[in-house]
């Protein structure tokens, strides 16, 4: 079956209705599959799909890919994001000039070290867990940072805040892999 278009979202009340009698196929994807425009995948029940979407289209979760009237049948994506670990650098503010400084170059250096990619929003930076989390905790452990802390928490807690171009960076695409470097600018 090629998918070209995305027909809408389980979310939306159009559909609401017309899914609560349905039979639902999954198509399940990871973070890095859900970014693809392009892929071939089977359902959960076993159906093969060809995904074919347009460039800079990206499948949410829930999205509906395909709609049989006869048979009352939904073919939905499900996407599975991995957790994140949010650095909190508001506990930074307000401290001198000297202290800032030194505090984002030694927090670029110990996530950039890593390779691990990364997005700054505002006081928060958000860091895709690319290795086991408590090797993640343990780098930032032994950086013992000053006036930073650090939480793991969801990536669907995360992805509702961030930018397509900042969600990509996390969560999949070419420019999101582990390999990447931390952008030198982080204020």
């Amino acid at each position: 079956m090629l998918i070209e278009t995305v027909l809408g979202n389980v979310s939306e009340p159009s559909w609401i209705a017309r899914l609560s009698q349905a039979r639902i196929d999954d198509l399940v994807l990871d973070q890095w599959d859900a970014q693809k425009s392009r892929l071939r995948k089977m359902t959960t029940s076993g159906a093969e799909l060809a995904v074919s979407l347009n460039r800079g289209v990206r499948l949410r979760d829930g999205d509906i890919l395909a709609w049989d009237d006869l048979t009352a049948t939904a073919v939905v994506a499900r996407v599975r994001l991995g957790d994140v670990m949010v650095v909190h650098l508001d506990g930074l503010h307000g401290e001198s000039p000297d202290l800032l400084i030194r505090s984002a170059v030694e927090l670029g250096h110990a996530i950039g070290n890593q390779h691990w990619p990364a997005v700054v929003k505002g006081a928060k930076m958000y860091v895709p867990l690319t290795v086991d989390r408590k090797v993640m905790d343990s780098v930032m452990r032994t950086h013992a940072f000053t006036g930073i802390t650090h939480e793991f928490v969801p990536g669907t807690e995360v992805i509702a805040y961030l930018a397509p171009h900042e969600s990509r960076r996390l969560f999949g695409g070419a420019d999101s892999t582990p390999h990447t470097h931390l952008p030198a600018n982080l204020n």
